[in-house]
């Protein structure tokens, strides 16, 4: 009797739960597909699609998006490497930082960037060129606790000194052993932190908002101010675009278990 109350309870708060995210989410994509009175339509989409700043902010922040995961994968892949093999006891200390982002508000950190970098001597916001560059640079930042925890993931989960050990012994350099030895056994790790980073900026507001660049989600903000179903259809893309990149992170994900599997048989 106590472990069918257990279960019950524990499909109660399932069911709950899910009531919860998915309820709001059923009434936003409703509410999109009702521009027409009283015709179930993709009349918002469509809009939303043709409309050539849609386009052109979709293409910033996805260049920004690749931008960012193609530095954070430069930053923490060698980082992270070396922590394990040489400075093991570092570990904590670079969790910590790495966690800051969850901490210090978004609109704090932007801030401070344009307090810090907008004046003498760096000035980057005089420029688009130069504001992007400083946006590249929040947006790594801002998707720093995933990534960071996706490669540490999957370092955890090889032996890194014996395979550079073995590498070692053969006559291989560091920069051989790191991409012929350690980046094969990182690519289910390092497509899901490129995947949540990618994710991270494609939906990220505050940064383009407040640095005044073509972003995203800056558009639908400026949309949402003047409008109403359009930015519905927008909310439901995003989430189609989160939902896109995390069932990606599982397909993978369950390849290279299964793969492993097979190699360990």
């Amino acid at each position: 009797m106590k472990m069918k109350r257990i279960n019950l309870w524990a499909l109660f708060w399932a069911i709950l739960a899910l009531l919860y995210f998915f309820v709001p989410m059923y009434g936003t994509l409703d509410f999109s597909l009702r521009m027409k009175k009283g015709v179930i339509s993709l009349l918002a989409y469509q809009i939303v699609l043709a409309d050539p700043q849609f386009l052109a902010s979709f293409r910033y922040s996805a260049t920004m998006g690749v931008i960012s995961v193609t530095v954070s994968l430069l930053l923490f892949i060698p980082t992270v490497y070396w922590v394990y093999l040489k400075l093991p006891q570092a570990r904590p200390i670079l969790e910590i930082v790495t966690i800051l982002p969850f901490i210090i508000p978004t609109i704090v950190y932007v801030f401070g960037l344009i307090r810090t970098f907008g004046r003498p001597p760096f000035q980057l916001t005089l420029t688009p060129f130069k504001t992007d560059i400083l946006i590249a640079a929040g947006y790594v930042i801002l998707s720093m606790p995933y990534m960071f925890r996706a490669i540490d993931v999957g370092m955890r989960s090889i032996d890194v000194r014996n395979l550079t050990e073995a590498a070692q012994s053969l006559g291989a350099n560091w920069l051989q052993i790191l991409v012929n030895v350690i980046l094969p056994n990182l690519r289910t790790a390092i497509l899901s932190g490129a995947l949540i980073c990618f994710a991270t900026v494609m939906g990220e507001l505050i940064l383009g908002d407040f640095l005044v660049r073509p972003a995203l989600g800056s558009y639908m903000v400026a949309v949402g101010r003047s409008r109403a179903y359009e930015p519905a259809a927008l909310a439901i893309m995003s989430y189609a675009l989160t939902w896109a990149c995390l069932g990606l992170i599982q397909f993978f994900s369950q390849g290279g278990a299964s793969q492993k599997q097979l190699t360990g048989r």
